[in-house]
Formats: C-alpha cells, sequence, structure tokens
C-alpha cells in the first residue's frame, strides 16, 4: 500500500537540502494540511484527479515531491476558497492552501478534461482513497508536457519527466500508440514527431537494459 500523501509531501520536505534551514522545522504540520485538503475536496464532493508525482509514486518508486497536483474544473475552486490562487493562466494554476503548494490543471485545457474524463482508478494512500490518474495517463501528460519544456530550455525538469516515463514503462506494459494517437489531437506536428522520437529513444534503452538483465542471467 502506498503511504498516506501527507507522509510523502513531508518526507519530501524533510530529505530536500534546501530545507534544511527553516522549513524543515515546519513540515510535520503537512501532514494534517494534506489531510484537510483532501477531507474538503471529498466533503463537497469535487471532482478530482490526482497527478503529478505523488500520483507517480503510487506506481512506480520515483522521487520526492513537496506539492499537490490536481486536475480541477475552475469553477470548483469557487467551493475551495482556501487555496490562495498565486498564479494562473489557461491551462494551468498555483495556489497555497495553508503553505501546501498545490498546483491546477485546469479542465479548459481539453486534454486535461478527457484524462479527468477517461483515465481515472481509484488508489489507496494510507488509509485513504484517492481519485488517481492511471499509468496511461500519467504517460499521456508527461509526454504532453515534453514539448513544452525543451521550448522553454528547461532541460533539467525535461529529463525528469523522460526519465519518470522511463520507470513506467519499466514497470508497466502500455500500447505507446494509444497514447501517441491521443496526443495527435493536442500537440502540432511537430511537437508530437519530437515525442515520438523520445520514446523511442526510452524503449530503445529498456531493450539494452533488457538484454543485459538477460545476459547476466545466463552467466
Amino acid at each position: 500500500m502506498t503511504a498516506a500523501i501527507g507522509e510523502i509531501i513531508r518526507n519530501g520536505i524533510l530529505f530536500d537540502v534546501k530545507n534544511w534551514g527553516g522549513v524543515m522545522s515546519e513540515g510535520y504540520d503537512f501532514f494534517q494540511t494534506v489531510e484537510r485538503l483532501f477531507d474538503a475536496l471529498a466533503e463537497r464532493e469535487i471532482r478530482y484527479v490526482l497527478v503529478g508525482g505523488v500520483a507517480l509514486l503510487s506506481y512506480v518508486e520515483g522521487r520526492n515531491t513537496q506539492d499537490i497536483d490536481l486536475i480541477l474544473a475552475r469553477a470548483d475552486l469557487e467551493t475551495l476558497p482556501e487555496i490562495g490562487i498565486q498564479s494562473e493562466d489557461k491551462n494551468f494554476l498555483r495556489g497555497r492552501f495553508e503553505g501546501l503548494q498545490v498546483n491546477v490543471l485546469l479542465t479548459q485545457n481539453k486534454l486535461f478534461r478527457k484524462i479527468s474524463q477517461e483515465f481515472v482508478a481509484e488508489q489507496s494512500f494510507g488509509n485513504r482513497k484517492v481519485r488517481c490518474v492511471t499509468v496511461v495517463g500519467l504517460l499521456i501528460l508527461k509526454c504532453y508536457a515534453l514539448s513544452s519544456l525543451y521550448r522553454q530550455g528547461q532541460f533539467s525538469r525535461a529529463s525528469i519527466y523522460e526519465n519518470d516515463i522511463l520507470l513506467l514503462l519499466l514497470n508497466y506494459s502500455v500500447d505507446l500508440d494509444i497514447v501517441l494517437d491521443i496526443l495527435s489531437d493536442h500537440l502540432l506536428t511537430s511537437d508530437l514527431n519530437e515525442v515520438r522520437s523520445i520514446l523511442a529513444d526510452i524503449q530503445r534503452r529498456i531493450q539494452r537494459f533488457s538484454t543485459q538483465q538477460e545476459a547476466l542471467e545466463e552467466e
């Protein structure tokens, strides 16, 4: 069973050396903060989908994360006034809930809306059941973000996303034609071709890894 979300966030804060000067002492409060956020989502019957690093950790062992990523309808945020909005554009919103960073993918983006409708499964985090994106949904979102990250010159973040994709494909069998077919409705042809190339490279790396493992087992 995956650890409670509050525990995941708390560990992400505690194990980040950048926080050791001050935030670390406050990290223990994040457990209850996260619980209050998801209690509010449940009590107000808000249709959310958990995505991002916490969702990834429900499927593979991945990196630490310090924030919550959700897909939400913009109208639903009216019922969550506790989230103080810091920045917003047509697709994304950043806010804080009692000091907790909350990133929102808005359903007015057609792809995010599709993910929230078709690629959702219930996952357990500690004793709480959460509406969480599926493996395929995660792959679609990661691939969708890659072209934008490269275009913005965010190469470090892009490499992290590529590693996330690698981990998912190492652990789950996914028909990537489905992923690419869905992305074809939401990416420019040039961006789609770049994603296709990245996925092909990742698959080659996985094949090399599998070949090496087989060779070791035969020795």
